[in-house]
């Protein structure tokens, strides 16, 4: 490993583009639930910090997934191979799940008139929107 790399394999300025981006939808998502009240906002911090996070691994997760697929294989002693699914894929699968009960927790935060559209918000993230 370089000297410059994390344990993640990620580079100084790769390290820094993606903290940038993780701010980025941190301040998104700021934006997206601004109408909690005071009190609300300060539970809502870390999940917020976390939802953002994910959102920005899933999207890494996802990049992986398209460009090796979702089984990797295996060999397992003695003429022991086949395939299995892959670690990005099982990563991505349990991390989607988590990242829309994170937003489904924030919108339950919200005053009911302003709670927004759970299924925009996936459809925004899948570029689907």
């Amino acid at each position: 490993m370089e000297e410059d790399e994390n344990i993640l394999g990620l580079s100084g300025q790769e390290l820094i583009e993606k903290n940038k981006t993780i701010k980025k939808e941190v301040n998104r998502l700021k934006k997206l639930f601004k109408d909690l009240e005071e009190n609300k906002k300060k539970l809502a911090k870390s999940l917020i910090e976390n939802a953002a996070f994910m959102s920005i691994t899933l999207e890494d997760l996802k990049k992986d997934i398209v460009k090796y697929g979702v089984k990797e294989t295996y060999v397992n002693g003695r003429d022991q191979y086949g395939f299995k699914e892959s670690i990005e894929s099982k990563t991505y699968n349990t991390m989607i799940k988590n990242y829309m009960n994170i937003i489904k927790q924030l919108n339950d935060m919200m005053p009911e008139q302003k709670k927004i559209d759970e299924d925009d918000e996936f459809k925004k993230f899948n570029g689907l929107s």
